[in-house]
């Protein structure tokens, strides 16, 4: 019997075949495996950190598919996936609830192609209402996208000063302001006087507010990467607090809320600060100011500090309807919703919101 390859008897390496893995719950080497990968991968982003995968699933109680691509031992790419099921809202499959940023993370364009195909095939046996994937970079011209978001990213000056000075000149001017206030920044140990402070402030927007125990959780699963960073005044009392995440070389405020008394005070101004200030002196190099929806207050506040809003891709595959659904305080329809949760207690409106946000994603 003759065996293939050269006439010194040598066999023809078999090329690996990719294979789509589930990353287990649980499973700490893989677990160790998947954020090595988060680590090296320049696509990747802190919202790929197999961490959400515990955020998802436990705190919200969303089935979470983190799927991975790997080829002889070697993860070659990662798309974490949840599925929200909702009477209110209809099911969808999302990279990644919660997050601004997802979609797949790869080395390869192989890598990236099978993991899609088997979102796609995950969302068909599931019978979503459509897939949706948070890409920084469009993938699929042929899909619905969602072009509500920016996000605003800025490279970090190496000297703090030249930070400071690279603010446009009003908006310096109420940082200086919240200085020459007394305001102090201070690094807390808890979540306690920050949910004090975003549950108030989302109240007064009319919005629902993420439970207690997320931020706990966050916290929790990714310990020094997770911050909370309050502004308080001279004798103390908490004013502005922003809970940040933090990822290789930059800082991402992503939660924050303040007191009433807050912009006369230029707390708020002054905590952003602060937070660019620390990370300056840390050595990070970006300051991720996060997304927000075209046309409001933050997306102007944001602007006012010298960011340039940038596009962010969510697109969508569709599968039961001919359109993007809009989930969203945007939406007309949910102007009475809005007015009404304002008028609620907020001790009433702080039990019943995690019931409703859980399922907005």
């Amino acid at each position: 019997m003759k065996m293939s390859g050269s006439d010194t008897g040598e066999v023809s390496a078999v090329p690996s075949v990719l294979k789509i893995r589930r990353l287990t719950p649980g499973d700490n080497e893989e677990i160790a495996r998947w954020d090595a990968f988060v680590a090296d991968c320049a696509g990747a982003t802190f919202f790929h950190k197999a961490g959400w995968q515990k955020i998802v699933g436990e705190v919200f109680g969303h089935q979470t598919y983190f799927l991975y691509a790997e080829r002889a031992g070697v993860i070659e790419g990662i798309l974490p996936l949840g599925h929200v099921s909702s009477l209110l809202f209809g099911k969808s499959l999302v990279s990644l609830p919660f997050a601004v940023y997802g979609g797949v993370a790869a080395n390869s364009q192989e890598a990236t192609r099978a993991l899609e195909a088997e979102a796609q095939a995950i969302a068909k046996q599931l019978g979503v209402d459509h897939l949706e994937l948070r890409n920084l970079e469009a993938r699929h011209p042929e899909w619905p996208t969602q072009d509500l978001y920016v996000c605003f990213r800025k490279v970090l000056d190496a000297e703090v000063e030249a930070n400071m000075l690279a603010i446009p000149r009003k908006q310096r001017a109420m940082v200086r302001k919240g200085i020459k206030n007394g305001l102090r920044s201070e690094i807390d140990t808890n979540v306690d006087r920050f949910f004090a402070l975003y549950a108030d402030n989302v109240h007064r927007h009319g919005t629902p507010a993420m439970p207690k125990r997320y931020f706990k959780a966050l916290c929790e699963v990714f310990g020094k990467d997770c911050e909370v960073l309050t502004a308080v005044d001279e004798g103390g009392r908490p004013l502005s607090s922003v809970l940040s995440f933090y990822f290789r070389d930059e800082v991402l405020p992503y939660y924050a809320g303040d007191d009433l008394s807050a912009r006369d005070l230029a707390a708020n101004d002054f905590k952003y600060w602060e937070l660019m200030r620390r990370a300056c002196e840390r050595g990070l190099r970006v300051f991720d100011y996060g997304r927000s929806k075209q046309g409001t207050g933050s997306y102007s506040f944001k602007k006012n500090w010298g960011f340039e809003p940038q596009p962010l891709f969510y697109e969508y595959c569709l599968y039961k309807h001919d359109s993007i659904p809009q989930n969203n305080p945007n939406n007309a329809k949910y102007k009475l919703l809005i007015e009404t949760w304002r008028r609620m207690p907020i001790s009433l409106a702080n039990w019943l919101g995690p019931f409703i946000v859980r399922n907005l994603g």
